[in-house]
């Protein structure tokens, strides 16, 4: 027994010392692949599968590694054209993987350029402008399942839709184009308006959406990937149409007013009101005020509560992630990253990178908002103080050339560089555009830019809003921004002659509270109600506003 047990013994350690050998070979060799007569080829060496089941298990293992000829090695790396077809295969996976965001819009479309297009829907009409009409079908159903989660934009639309408050109302809109925004499209044109509709930004509009809205009559003139030159053209058409005079402008960036402003200044004088969602748009038109050169009232709706505490800060503490995972499949644990600016945007990405185990740091220009950034836990530095350290940089300003060319030159091999902010200034992603540098696009909106030393940083989306480019937002709260949006229009085409004069206007407190109340039954919460001695301590009425407008919230 002890004698068959000691054979035994040698046997396993013979076939074990074997099997370690060829391991260790193959680890030497990389590439793989099967043959036609059922070899395993690893590089220059093949073993034989066959072999393997016919030696018997007690006996030790023979000489089973053989060299194959020289003409059938392969090569350890791939040829430039395999290169450039693993890309390929890299991009389209990577884009197929996507949700909403890119369903329907990158891979399978044909490279026409829509302006070149001859399209029809089903009314026989072709005021519109889209990738491809044909998908209308699958848009709809992107925005029915949007519409379940934007019950309070719903409700506002069943509540108003018999009163017809937006009846006459003729709406040209530029806001990113979304199931969540055809939404709100969709709720105006029931409310009576007549909308025409083109894109904010170049990247992030969902063409199957797209083309829904023109299927049902709404004038769309946007596609996901846009040139500059197709983008300034699509504006133009929304506004340029014989017989149609638009009377509201609904803008997020002020690159719609600013058009209608510059080209078109006797329609801009017959404008009853402008709606603003974004900072940089924001900014633009108190630039127009100070000057005297507004010659409308304006809504500024990005400073609205229910706008900057909820789409600012919830929308993109969840969206930073989802739109960095999809693009670079990185693992946030450890990485240091620094977030330039703390406001609502900034602090919703501190706060998400922060749960997942980055090393988080903060620049910013305004001692308040440091302060804030201090007392969360995060340190505030200068840029240059940590350029060279850092994995990821997120911008999320409104300003321009936040991080320049001399701070890319000085970022470490595969930094990744984004934007959160509305504008595309942030970036200096001119300054990327010279000879000297390389530009290789290994995903649908991710560009490696390379250095003649090899570095590589990541720069998503071109400099442009990270998520809306590349990812989805969360449909619940937009549909805070975008019943805010809705009641702004209502106000401001409703309102007597007088009541708002040619300046910027915050939307009232009432309609805030409005909003917010509308949303509250999808928590099932329940408001606390004042009683009369309570509101008359206060001075408050029992139905509110609660807050004085100069209440921080």
């Amino acid at each position: 027994m002890s004698d068959t047990l000691g054979d035994g013994k040698l046997e396993l350690k013979q076939v074990s010392k074997e099997v370690k050998e060829s391991e260790n070979v193959a680890e030497k060799y990389s590439a793989m692949t099967v043959s036609k007569n059922s070899e395993i080829v690893m590089g220059e060496l093949s073993v034989s599968s066959a072999a393997f089941s016919a030696v018997p298990a007690h006996k030790p293992v023979k000489k089973q590694i053989q060299f194959v000829e020289d003409k059938q090695e392969f090569s350890r790396f791939p040829t430039k054209a395999g290169r450039r077809s693993l890309s390929r295969s890299i991009s389209q996976s990577s884009t197929d993987s996507y949700s909403s965001a890119a369903s329907y819009t990158d891979s399978s479309d044909d490279e026409t350029s829509p302006r070149d297009k001859t399209q029809l829907n089903s009314k026989g009409t072709n005021d519109f402008c889209v990738k491809n009409i044909k998908q209308a079908e699958f848009g709809r159903r992107e925005i029915e399942i949007a519409e379940q989660d934007m019950s309070a934009l719903i409700s506002l639309r069943k509540r108003a839709q018999g009163e017809k408050p937006l009846a006459g109302a003729k709406i040209v809109g530029c806001t990113h184009i979304t199931a969540q925004t055809a939404v709100l499209i969709e709720t105006l044109v029931a409310l009576g308006a007549q909308c025409r509709w083109t894109a904010c930004n170049i990247y992030s509009t969902q063409n199957e959406v797209a083309a829904a809205l023109s299927e049902i009559g709404v004038a769309v003139f946007a596609w996901k990937g846009e040139s500059e030159d197709d983008f300034w053209w699509c504006i133009n058409k929304c506004i340029n149409m014989e017989g149609w005079q638009p009377n509201m402008i609904l803008d997020d960036g002020g690159d719609l007013t600013h058009w209608v402003y510059k080209k078109y200044p006797n329609s801009f004088k017959k404008i009853r009101g402008i709606v603003e969602e974004s900072v940089t748009g924001v900014h633009r038109l108190y630039q127009l005020s100070k000057a005297g050169k507004l010659c409308v009232p304006a809504m500024n709706v990005n400073d609205s509560v229910t706008k900057q505490k909820f789409d600012n800060l919830y929308c993109c503490r969840e969206s930073i992630l989802d739109g960095l995972k999809r693009t670079t499949d990185v693992m946030f644990g450890g990485k240091q990253v620094v977030v330039c600016g703390y406001g609502e945007v900034g602090k919703g990405c501190t706060a998400a990178l922060k749960a997942m185990g980055s090393i988080v740091y903060v620049t910013e220009i305004d001692p308040i908002c440091s302060l804030q950034a201090c007392m969360d836990g995060f340190r505030v530095v200068k840029l240059n103080e940590v350029i060279r350290q850092v994995d990821i940089i997120i911008t999320c300003t409104g300003n321009k050339n936040v991080v320049t060319r001399d701070q890319l030159d000085r970022m470490k091999n595969g930094s990744i560089v984004c934007n959160m902010g509305h504008s595309n200034t942030e970036i200096d992603v001119a300054s990327l555009r010279t000879p000297e540098l390389t530009w290789e696009r290994v995903r649908s909106q991710v560009d490696h830019v390379i250095w003649p030393d090899g570095k590589r940083v990541i720069l998503l989306a071109e400099g442009r809003l990270l998520n809306l480019s590349c990812s989805t937002v969360p449909t619940f709260v937009l549909s805070i921004t975008a019943t805010t949006q809705a009641l702004a229009l209502i106000e401001l085409y409703n309102a007597p002659e007088g009541r708002y004069k040619q300046d910027v206007y915050l939307l009232p407190k009432k309609m805030d509270e409005y909003v917010a109340s509308l949303h509250l039954p999808t928590f099932d919460a329940h408001l606390t109600e004042l009683s009369d001695e309570q509101a008359k301590y206060l001075g408050l009425n029992k139905n509110g506003p609660f807050k004085p407008n100069y209440y921080r919230y």
